[in-house]
């Protein structure tokens, strides 16, 4: 790594360290504002205040990064070519393609971290901040679906017209086995249950006031009893309350969590494939903003830096007024949800080569 890079890659780390740091301080303090009266009615000490700031401060940094490394780059180019040492760099014969080296590599190493970060660390600090904003800032949540229908493996479904969640018991339970010949369905087992109980110390279901129907060509066997403990692959936890849950799942969690999902023929998938998309959608937001800020920023002007920084942050505004406009076509289903996630990176990765071209060489 040569001086030049070393410099310039300085001031932009700094910079962008110094900006995520200010503007995390400024949300975090609009946060505790807005969360002190909570914090009073439930009496919450120092250690549980600051435990909860502790996991949402990295949560924050994380989800500000794309927008903070656009402006650190806006900021530090703005700032050499005010003072005339971008000129002097061209001057002397360095390439702009060649300037943009050291950009490139803050950026690749930014995203990188950022990558790690949301798909594995900040996942597992995410599980005990949603669990502290539900157990503080939301309502109590209360389970209220009804006739619930559940894919339990390849030849067996359940069904429960009721679930309580603040009990974890379900009513009116029923597992069917059937077996397909062909275009025929037949039904082999029929299990019935007035209700289900979890058992946290087994980690398994108790059916009580059951009935068993075995059902053999024309005959019918009829088995019945008071209880009886079983293991299924449902959980209390898909009966408990779902909010921001996509938040707190690592990247091999959100692929098993998914997979589940589909394999049970459940709905709401939407979320946890959107949270997906972004985590690896996010790394590739960082380097394109950054190519972009170092364009529009690297003219002098006789006004001062004033118009470039005024400039990043309009364009900081559209792509995010853009990703959330993608995010939301993305859940409706208007559109290939792939594809709208990335719409963002692929059209800001566009006007960035059509940037590139009026750059002065």
């Amino acid at each position: 790594m040569k001086i030049l890079d070393r410099y310039i890659l300085k001031q932009f780390l700094g910079a962008f360290f110094f900006v995520v740091l200010i503007l995390v301080s400024v949300v975090v303090v609009i946060n505790i504002t807005e969360r002190n009266d909570s914090f009073i009615k439930h009496s919450l000490g120092f250690k549980e205040i600051l435990g909860y700031y502790l996991d949402y401060i990295p949560f924050v940094a994380n989800l500000i990064t794309p927008i903070t490394v656009f402006i650190a780059t806006v900021f530090v180019t703005a700032k050499l070519a005010g003072r005339t040492e971008l000129i002097a760099m061209l001057s002397s014969g360095i390439s702009f393609r060649r300037l943009m080296r050291p950009y490139l590599m803050g950026s690749i190493f930014i995203a990188g971290i950022s990558f790690v970060l949301n798909g594995w660390i900040i996942p597992n600090s995410n599980k005990t901040r949603v669990a502290f904003e539900i157990e503080y800032f939301r309502r109590p949540f209360y389970y209220s679906e009804r006739d619930i229908h559940i894919r339990e493996k390849e030849d067996s479904y359940i069904y429960l017209e009721s679930y309580n969640n603040r009990v974890d018991v379900g009513y009116r339970f029923t597992m069917e086995t059937i077996k397909r010949e062909g275009d025929k369905t037949l039904l082999l087992e029929k299990l019935s249950a007035k209700k289900i109980e979890w058992k946290e110390d087994s980690a398994s279901w108790v059916i009580k006031d059951w009935m068993l129907r075995k059902f053999e060509g024309e005959n019918e066997i009829v088995t019945k009893g008071q209880e009886i403990d079983t293991v299924l692959t449902i959980h209390p936890r898909d009966f408990s309350n779902s909010y921001r849950m996509f938040e707190a799942l690592t990247i091999n969690e959100l692929n098993t969590y998914i997979t589940d999902l589909r394999r049970r023929g459940a709905a709401g998938t939407e979320p946890y494939l959107i949270e997906k998309y972004t985590k690896y959608m996010s790394p590739f937001t960082v380097i394109i903003l950054t190519m972009i800020g170092l364009i529009v920023s690297s003219r002098k002007t006789r006004g001062g830096s004033g118009f470039q920084i005024a400039l990043g942050f309009l364009i900081a505004f559209i792509y995010i007024i853009f990703f959330i406009m993608s995010k939301a076509i993305a859940e409706n289903g208007s559109m290939n949800m792939l594809l709208a996630i990335w719409s963002p990176n692929l059209l800001f990765a566009l006007v960035g080569l059509l940037l590139y071209h009026t750059v002065p060489r």
